[in-house]
């Protein structure tokens, strides 16, 4: 018998020091069928990234390979470093086919393809956030699928059939391969799920990632039995004891508290975070980058406006715009939608308008329904960040030297159908570059409706509310149309403070009869305000009589662009300024590039309102040129300049504006203003994401805790004296259970006190003994004696031990299952984690 003995422990011993490597082992089967669940699941939660064939394609294959590479792995014992140069091998002759299938075709184009699968493997992780989803198989931006889904699976399944407890490491690789998908995917969430009354917000999201710490979940469980069966087995196999087939009360009692514990956890997430979380933005990666924080910082295009006009820059040619079809009507170069009552500019936060992001652009966008349009354009002496754009663009491509340099600087805004370059600090002459896009169909400014709930973000001037008071006919976008055509009817167009008469500017010239009146840049509120109470002045003359003797107000696109957007937002409109030009126009009034060669002296700005229906309606804002201001009625005034001017006389004039041109009025005095509350509900959101989450974290563990607790009260206050006096003893040895002690079944309470061994834990013995054997009468002054001292006891066991060591103490369920075990009876019976005594059981009273 001790021959067998010692050779069964030679054979174990000298299996764990020889790993076994049989392939259809338990464990191997296990972790063969929780990987491919975890990489399915990560591959539904990318899907939103990709959205292409090209992406099933890949997701197969590098699935098939890793597992190809995992079982050769472990037949011939690689070491971890030659499992690696095998998978990064893989990656390199797979990428070019699988992740970069545009390089497919000649050899110098494969070898390009490499290199861009060997730099993907590095930049393409930051490029993914900054292009605009879906990316499908965009340049390299598969790289980062071909490293997860390849790499990802191969090292889980390997990890997953060690015998070590190297194998756990399993889990976190499992759950990187799902958390790309979550951490590199959209900004918003799928759409709530309506079932009756119950409405689940992100059905989508939530259910990927309780699936996947599900799968997670039941694999370590099933890992951890596991591990508790071997160790039974080669207990039994060295001690002749038989083990049950058949799992135990305790056993079932784990099963069910486990169980438990996940259903609470689960019925939590489903119900509560995303309930709470339902208004709040989703941050993921992309949500940090793009260029909106330097847009918002640059110079407004709008700002710099009337330095275009300036006389030795106003002939400069800026772009040059080719079709073999016929031109569209206009060309974009900015769209901004914020203004602080000082500046119109873009990214700034507007919550009247949804401005959208930049972000990178992939293969090609959904540009909507419309007439399809074709432009070429040449950049000559625009060197700015803003791109000269037509339509709604649906692809880009570039050619010349910067090529590669400018596609990756490319960044677009769909919403606000704008584009910016980064390359090198923006365009550069000689830039060339192809648009593909979409002119939407026009919409009549007249049929559309206002969707109301639209207001700027400052209080526009009061002169500008009564002039429209004064002139409002009708609702909707055909009292906006009638208020924007009687504004610039009655404007009269000027690009400079001063000029020279002797040699006049060219935009001068080309207007023909035009009789020159001064005009300030800028496009403050104050600015504004002046516009309109020159023309309020005018109407209140009774000699104005003619159409002609209502215009007063003076300027160009900049101020006049402001002023109709104001008005489109006062009636319910959310509205934002676009700069760029015309290349055809039926409107007199409107400048237009000669042959679309657009010079600086070309460049025009509108107005762009937005429907009830979504759509985006232009209005023209440029004011008419032919009737100048009549001097009879006109007062003479010193110009509005940005400073007050010092006359050089002391003499009786008329004093400047209160106002400076480029700052804005307060809208009223701030003390008026009352409590803003605006960061509480952030804040209460914040503050119950917060709780929600400690308490799907903590709740389990309150819930032991608790539940520990009540039992201790129902043990001191219950039953008669002798029993309370057994239940402290369980109590006693309850505790030393949960800290870690062994307490065999079988052992007496003296024994069990001796092994404790703590200060008092002898007297414990003795006087449960006596309370329970004796027959004399207990008073609760005893009972309450001994209670006590099992407390003192209980506390013995973790001290001087670390906080953690506390805490583990306090939530163990230990004793729980120690009490789920049969303790009466002489029949086979399992001490703690299920090991086998080869006696039967002697109970203690």
């Amino acid at each position: 018998m001790t021959e067998q003995l010692v050779a069964r422990s030679g054979a174990g011993r000298s299996r764990r020091r020889r790993p076994n490597r049989r392939l259809f082992t338990a464990r191997v089967v296990a972790g063969s069928l929780f990987t491919p669940v975890i990489a399915a699941l990560a591959a539904l939660a990318a899907w939103p990234i990709y959205r292409s064939s090209s992406y099933i394609l890949l997701v197969v294959v590098s699935i098939a390979v890793a597992a190809a590479i995992a079982v050769v792995s472990w037949v011939r014992r690689w070491s971890g470093w030659a499992t690696a140069g095998v998978v990064a091998s893989a990656i390199l002759v797979l990428g070019v086919p699988l992740a970069v299938p545009s390089r497919l075709g000649a050899p110098l184009e494969v070898a390009r393809g490499l290199g861009e699968v060997a730099s993907g493997a590095v930049l393409a992780w930051k490029d993914l956030v900054t292009v605009d989803l879906p990316v499908g198989a965009y340049r390299n931006l598969l790289v980062p699928a071909l490293i997860v889904f390849l790499a990802g699976t191969c090292a889980t399944l390997l990890l997953s059939w060690r015998d070590s407890r190297v194998a756990y490491a399993a889990v976190p690789v499992g759950l990187g391969m799902l958390s790309f998908g979550l951490f590199f995917g959209r900004t918003s969430v799928s759409e709530p799920l309506v079932l009756g009354p119950v409405r689940l917000q992100a059905p989508v999201e939530t259910a990927l990632g309780i699936a996947g710490l599900l799968a997670c979940l039941v694999w370590l469980a099933w890992r951890t039995g596991d591990e508790r069966i071997r160790a039974l087995r080669r207990a039994a196999a060295s001690s002749g004891v038989r083990i049950p087939r058949k799992p135990s009360a305790a056993d079932r009692r784990r099963i069910a508290l486990g169980a438990g514990m996940v259903a609470v956890a689960v019925v939590g997430v489903t119900a509560v975070v995303p309930a709470v979380a339902a208004d709040a933005p989703r941050e993921v990666l992309r949500s940090a980058v793009g260029p909106d924080l330097d847009l918002a910082a640059a110079v407004s295009p709008l700002a710099s406006y009337r330095a275009m006009f300036d006389p030795d820059r106003a002939d400069e040619v800026l772009f040059t715009v080719d079709s073999d079809g016929p031109l569209p009507e206009r060309v974009r170069l900015a769209t901004l939608d914020a203004y602080d009552g000082a500046v119109y500019r873009t990214g700034a936060g507007n919550e009247a308008v949804d401005a959208g992001r930049f972000v990178r652009v992939p293969s090609t966008l959904d540009a909507g329904a419309g007439q399809p349009v074709e432009a070429v354009i040449t950049i000559d002496g625009l060197d700015d960040i803003w791109m000269p754009t037509v339509g709604q663009v649906e692809r880009v491509t570039f050619t010349g030297e910067r090529a590669a340099a400018l596609e990756d600087g490319f960044y677009y805004n769909p919403t606000a159908a704008a584009g910016v370059q980064t390359a090198g600090g923006g365009l550069r002459t000689g830039d060339r570059y192809v648009v593909s896009a979409v002119e939407p169909e026009p919409v009549d400014l007249s049929s559309i409706a206002a969707p109301g709930g639209s207001r700027a973000r400052v209080e526009p001037p009061e002169t500008l509310r009564d002039w429209v008071e004064n002139h409002r006919q009708g609702s909707g976008g055909a009292a906006l149309a009638g208020l924007a055509a009687l504004l610039r009817d009655r404007g009269f167009l000027s690009h400079a403070l001063a000029i020279d008469e002797e040699n006049p500017p060219t935009w001068m010239l080309e207007l023909g009869d035009y009789t020159f009146q001064a005009s300030a840049s800028g496009h403050s509120l104050a600015r504004v305000d002046s516009l309109f109470r020159r023309l309020l002045e005018r109407e209140a003359d009774e000699r104005a009589v003619a159409p002609e003797d209502f215009v007063a107000a003076v300027g160009d696109d900049e101020q006049f662009a402001v002023a109709i957007a104001l008005i489109a937002q006062e009636l319910g409109f959310p509205a934002r300024v676009v700069v760029g030009a015309y290349l055809s126009a039926s409107d007199p009034d409107l400048p237009t590039c000669d042959a679309g060669v657009c010079r600086a002296r070309d460049l025009s700005a509108w107005v762009e309102v937005q429907s009830a229906e979504g759509q985006w309606v232009p209005i023209a804002a440029t004011p008419q040129h032919e009737n100048s201001p009549s001097l009879e009625f006109t007062r003479q005034r010193d110009p509005e300049l940005p400073t007050d001017v010092r006359p050089d006389s002391v003499e009786e004039v008329v004093p400047p504006e209160p106002f400076q041109e480029d700052e804005a009025a307060p809208p009223g005095d701030p003390a008026d203003a009352g409590i803003d509350l605006s960061w509480l509900w952030p804040a209460l959101r914040i503050a119950g994401l917060v709780l929600a989450g400690l308490a799907l974290i903590a709740g389990p563990f309150v819930v032991v805790a608790a539940a520990k607790a009540s039992r201790r009260h129902s043990r001191r206050t219950r039953g008669d004296a002798a029993a309370r006096f057994a239940a402290g003893w369980d109590e006693y040895t309850d505790a030393a259970v949960d800290a870690g002690r062994s307490a065999p079944a079988s052992a007496t309470r003296a024994e069990l006190a001796e092994s404790f061994a703590t200060p008092r834990g002898a007297e414990l013995a003795v006087a449960a003994d006596r309370a329970v054997f004796s027959r004399s009468t207990l008073r609760d002054e005893d009972v309450a004696e001994f209670w006590s001292i099992v407390d003192e006891e209980r506390r013995a066991f973790t001290e001087g031990e670390s906080v953690w060591r506390r805490l583990a103490a306090t939530v163990s369920l230990k004793s729980f299952v120690r009490q789920a075990s049969p303790v009466h009876g002489r029949r086979p019976h399992t001490v703690e984690r299920g090991t086998r005594r080869p006696s039967a059981v002697r109970t203690t009273p």
